[in-house]
């Protein structure tokens, strides 16, 4: 299933998208979400490919924050 991330520059937030679920976040947890889905691959390996997605979209959302797209 396709994650998607989103960033408002108004409230300074991210919102990551999975199916049904919605989080929002301070923009300044970034990393924060980052490590904790690559620190979930490592120990679900079985699921791996469902936080591969997680972690896909939020580095891509950090690269173009980043100025790196």
């Amino acid at each position: 299933m396709k994650t998607i991330a989103t960033y408002d520059s108004a409230t300074g937030t991210f919102t990551l998208e999975k199916g049904v679920w919605r989080g929002t976040f301070p923009i300044a947890d970034l990393p924060n979400w980052i490590r904790f889905y690559r620190q979930q691959m490592e120990r679900y390996p079985a699921q791996a490919g469902s936080y591969a997605e997680d972690v896909k979209a939020l580095d891509a959302l950090a690269a173009q924050l980043n100025g790196r797209q």
